[in-house]
């Protein structure tokens, strides 16, 4: 090829780039006027949107930031938090989300793991974030959080503000857009590397699948360092135009009181959540008939919530959206008029992804059989951030391997079972945690519950209860093993029954079962303790 010749690929494969920046510049153009952000007291159209994020792009360049550089984000949701977000990929930069949950220790080594460069942080994570910088980072920056004025400690994000003008990126396609690190069944988490086209592609898919509209008002409250609320719910809300309102407070009476003021259409939690809405006093006395869109993930949801949503929200359509941080992150969608007939099912693969359940050799287990769920599609990581083993595992035979169990039927819609390390191997035979919870959310005294495997000298893994009990009842372990022999085959009756008045989680509400265990575990090694 003649220098002349790539010359004229480069400019048509500049002018053919996507990337998330310019996503944004469209949706100011065609919605500018419309609200785009709500975040307590504070309130942007489109346009206005638009215009700061090119100031504060302007401002990160003009900082000696380098395009493909890191920039960590420690913060909880706020209007700055998804300014930052689209004004790091206007700069060229790579944005890495923390979970502001983490303490200095942990933050810490993801600064150094990725080499961030900058930080910032807001009021509720400064301190941790001076902490785990120190020596790390080149500079801290602070942020306000939803309510709140900026940290005082640090130099403040408006000092980055320089109206220079449209700011134009020159990264986008299968360059680097974000670095999300995974919560971790691991000791340390892995980075997980996704492009503009990863990201991208997955918006459209959500765009389709889960019916975004410039008439959708959306109350986003779930933490948004992770993917599952920045990808597949803001950031395809704000391609089509849609209002955002965001709240750092995923409590169930705030996020019913703030649908209710804004007459919100849609909105997405885990099981967790949307059970702490049904226990809600104010759900009785707070108007949600104008909530017709739900989606759930993040963990499987309970047969028995389901229909309870169904029965106490009945305008509410609802979207089971199962996948992982890897797949950017939605991989497969069970759609509302799905569900009657498929209650518990994850669905069939979303406009993007090829999905297959497969054995050890890679090769198709039958409709109904247990297998590992293995996917293709442009929304996949480009890989595990400074990790090429672990990369090479997770492609191996050329899908990505999922690390989770499930089953399709033969009309291809797939239930997963279980995480492979969650299936407990109790007794020489496999148990999977998630239809032990099935069965102890069908008795009417239990609110939560989460089945693990602990050591034991004759099951080896005994198959283990832990359960919160609803306000006004009582149970008691035999109660718990009459129900569940009533339902299950005698090998799968939990061995253990412990009561809790609530469960670990992390800020997306997944149930953290391996600290969890860890802490059954602890109990049991400490004379006297109790569960």
């Amino acid at each position: 090829m003649t220098d002349n010749g790539a010359a004229l690929d480069a400019i048509v494969a500049t002018a053919r780039r996507q990337s998330l920046s310019a996503m944004l510049r469209r949706s100011a153009a065609r919605h500018g006027a419309r609200s785009a952000i709500v975040c307590g007291e504070t309130a942007w159209t489109y346009a206005e949107f638009d215009a700061l994020v090119d100031q504060l792009a302007a401002g990160l360049k003009h900082g000696g930031l380098n395009p493909g550089d890191r920039v960590a984000l420690l913060a909880r949701n706020s209007h700055a938090f998804i300014a930052l977000r689209f004004a790091i990929a206007r700069a060229d930069l790579v944005l890495v989300p923390i979970n502001f949950m983490l303490n200095a220790e942990d933050v810490r080594y993801i600064l150094d793991h990725c080499g961030a460069r900058w930080l910032f942080a807001d009021p509720s994570t400064i301190e941790v974030a001076l902490v785990a910088s120190q020596g790390l980072v080149e500079r801290v920056l602070g942020i306000p959080g939803e309510r709140e004025g900026e940290p005082a400690e640090v130099p403040s994000w408006t000092g980055l503000m320089l109206d220079q003008g449209r700011q134009m990126e020159t990264r986008g396609g299968e360059d680097l857009l974000q670095i999300i690190y995974t919560s971790g069944t691991e000791s340390r988490p892995k980075g997980v590397m996704l492009s503009h086209d990863s990201v991208l592609w997955e918006y459209q898919g959500c765009v389709i699948d889960c019916e975004w509209t410039a008439d959708t008002v959306a109350v986003h409250a779930m933490p948004m360092f992770h993917c599952a609320q920045l990808d597949c719910m803001i950031g395809p809300a704000l391609q089509v135009g849609a209002r955002n309102i965001i709240t750092s407070a995923p409590t169930a009476d705030n996020i019913i009181t703030l649908i209710a003021r804004h007459g919100a259409n849609s909105f997405f939690a885990p099981p967790t959540i949307w059970i702490s809405l049904l226990r809600s006093p104010l759900l009785a006395s707070h108007d949600l008939t104008g909530l017709t869109k739900g989606y759930y993930g993040a963990s499987i949801m309970p047969v028995e919530v389901l229909r309870e949503i169904r029965e106490r929200l009945s305008a509410l359509r609802l979207w089971n959206l199962y996948g992982q941080t890897e797949i950017a992150p939605v991989a497969t969608i069970l759609f509302p008029e799905e569900h009657a007939e498929r209650l518990g099912s994850a669905g069939r693969p979303t406009l993007h992804v090829e999905t297959r359940v497969v054995d050890d050799a890679m090769q198709d287990v039958a409709p109904g059989e247990v297998g590992e769920i293995v996917h293709r599609s442009p929304q996949l990581l480009s890989g595990y951030w400074n990790d090429p083993v672990k990369t090479a595992e997770a492609f191996a035979g050329g899908w990505f391997h999922s690390g989770d169990l499930g089953v399709l039927d033969a009309d291809g819609y797939l239930t997963v079972v279980d995480r492979k390390k969650d299936m407990i191997k109790s007794g020489g035979e496999n148990v999977a945690s998630r239809e032990v919870e099935e069965v102890l959310y069908l008795h009417p005294a239990v609110s939560e519950v989460a089945v693990v495997g602990l050591p034991d000298p004759r099951w080896i893994e005994a198959v283990s209860a832990v359960i919160v009990v609803r306000a006004g009842e009582a149970l008691c372990e035999a109660e718990i093993g009459r129900h569940c022999a009533q339902h299950l085959s005698g090998f799968k009756v939990p061995k253990n029954v412990f009561f809790r008045s609530n469960l670990p989680r992390n800020a997306s509400g997944k149930i953290l079962k391996r600290e969890l265990r860890q802490s059954l575990l602890d109990d049991a090694a400490t004379p006297g303790a109790s569960a």
